[in-house]
């Protein structure tokens, strides 16, 4: 009896394990299908709606003058530490730090602050490097505002480090917001037409941006009021937005500015994948060049949408430009290789 009783409690053991077992790689299957199709692959912390804490709020002391600085400093940076600015001269254009993080780092899907200083130090694969949040700021000074570090002990550096940590206030350590990355958007399955997207661009973007995307300067001449997207005086090669994908996420959410939000979007996917293929074709627009800057020196973890090679794939750099991404996310996936973007 006791020999029986064994045998069927083995049994239910082995039955149990190799049932759960079967669920276990199916739902990594269904996770695997998912990622061929869709963009973010981060698990979000929460599903509440994140809003940017009330700036009445922030105290008159000391840290409250360097949030209150820091947030002056991404709203003007041209002003402060730009070509001619009064504390320094960093920035090598005059781009202010809120043309790509809306609001001063406040809106939903715009490159928000939300959990920015919950999530540094973090690996970098464009330097192949654990970065500071310190080293962050400098990183993007140094690349879309082709300019020189800022001192990491400078007031400005605290002031902007205050700001960041201020927004994200409450932020888990390690983890993600909801609307702190990319919007989830199904890849189209053919490549982005820049000739489409330059018919979307007169139409949606030229009366902002200038006929040849050169911007439109403030009325105090210090910086943009909407930042050029193309020529000598916008963002290098490198920059984040100059990838297809993160264009196109950040237009689809934000573009035309205050029209479309994440919720309500004007343009069609397709459409922001269009535009964003025209702005950032470097076939037609000249772009300033950070010379001696090396971009994603580690192959494995180089996005999918950056446009020059070498690549871990088979796939050649005008498909990593324009696309079709899907077949190069499902080549990656059957090998167990990155598909971040």
């Amino acid at each position: 009896m006791k020999l029986i009783l064994k045998i069927i409690f083995f049994t239910t053991v082995f039955f149990g394990v190799f049932f759960a077992c079967q669920n276990e790689i199916k739902n990594e299957n269904q996770i695997i299908k998912k990622d061929t199709t869709h963009l973010c692959q981060v698990q979000l912390s929460n599903d509440e709606l994140w809003q940017a804490p009330d700036t009445s709020e922030i105290k008159d002391d000391e840290e409250g003058k360097a949030i209150k600085y820091g947030k002056q400093l991404v709203l003007n940076t041209a002003f402060y530490i730009g070509p001619n600015g009064i504390v320094g001269k960093y920035t090598g254009n005059f781009m202010n730090c809120t043309n790509c993080h809306l609001k001063a780092g406040t809106v939903l899907y715009g490159f928000n602050f939300s959990s920015t200083h919950a999530r540094y130090p973090q690996y970098r694969s464009r330097e192949n490097k654990i970065l500071s949040l310190a080293q962050r700021v400098n990183n993007c000074i140094e690349r879309p505002h082709i300019g020189k570090p800022l001192p990491i002990e400078s007031k400005e550096m605290t002031a902007i480090i205050c700001y960041i940590k201020w927004v994200g206030q409450n932020s888990k350590v390690n983890q993600h917001i909801k609307g702190d990355s990319p919007i989830e958007l199904e890849f189209p399955d053919v490549a982005a037409d820049p000739l489409n997207g330059e018919k979307i661009y007169k139409r949606e973007c030229q009366s902002c941006h200038g006929p040849d995307g050169e911007g439109k300067i403030r009325k105090d001449n210090v910086c943009y009021e909407y930042p050029p997207l193309w020529g000598l005086k916008s963002y290098p090669p490198g920059s984040s937005i100059h990838r297809l994908v993160k264009a196109a996420t950040f237009i689809y959410c934000n573009m035309p500015y205050e029209k479309a939000t994440y919720n309500k979007p004007v343009l069609t996917r397709e459409e922001a994948f269009d535009v964003a293929a025209f702005i950032n074709d470097d076939r037609i627009h000249k772009r300033p060049q950070n010379k001696g800057t090396i971009n994603y020196p580690n192959i494995r973890t180089k996005p999918i949408d950056y446009g020059f090679g070498p690549y871990i794939d088979t796939f050649p750099e005008v498909q990593h430009k324009f696309g079709p991404f899907k077949p190069i996310v499902e080549w990656r996936i059957k090998r167990g290789l990155p598909t971040k973007f």
